[in-house]
């Protein structure tokens, strides 16, 4: 058993706690249109979590986006924050999570790690690129966080009077002004 395997059956656990009607996973099929949509391909992890785990409806507090079907996808969002908001939406990053109030997590397709990513434009910045922090390393990191309940957005965590301040994503810049 690998520890993707590991971590999708403790993912699936933890989806199954949250709510009883998890939505049914999807299959290769949809994966390969999805990706054919978004002109870049899924990480193995994100991938495997819309195969083996559920299509969104599980993680931390609003849960993941589906990536196809109807309504609100993150397929559907990544084409409207790319269109509408190209001034600040990087190529390549996808929404998987709406935090509320315009925050987003997002996962970077591109980079083999799949680092989380938060963007936080409620500062106002006068720089889109000023908006993007690294969440975490990886998406694996981040599904242990929500496992775990070490996630900053966890109270304890963001109540903490050592709570870490967030790191400034240093490729948002160049990955905003990419066209893809």
């Amino acid at each position: 058993m690998t520890d993707l395997t590991r971590l999708f059956e403790r993912v699936r656990a933890r989806a199954e706690q949250q709510t009883a009607d998890l939505p049914p996973c999807i299959g290769e099929k949809e994966i390969t249109q999805a990706e054919s949509v978004l002109g870049f391909t899924l990480p193995p992890i994100l991938n495997g979590l819309y195969r083996h785990v559920a299509n969104g409806g599980f993680g931390p507090e609003y849960y993941l986006l589906p990536l196809t079907g109807q309504g609100r996808t993150a397929v559907a969002e990544y084409g409207t924050l790319r269109t509408a908001s190209g001034a600040y939406w990087p190529h390549g990053v996808l929404s998987i999570l709406d935090w509320g109030c315009g925050m987003y997590a997002a996962v970077d397709c591109l980079h083999p790690d799949a680092p989380v990513l938060l963007f936080e434009p409620n500062a106002g910045p006068a720089d889109w690129a000023d908006a993007w922090f690294l969440d975490s390393p990886s998406l694996a990191q981040w599904l242990s966080s929500w496992l775990d309940g070490t996630g900053w957005w966890e109270e304890d965590s963001m109540m903490a009077d050592d709570a870490a301040e967030p790191t400034p994503w240093t490729d948002a810049a160049a990955r905003i002004a990419a066209t893809g």
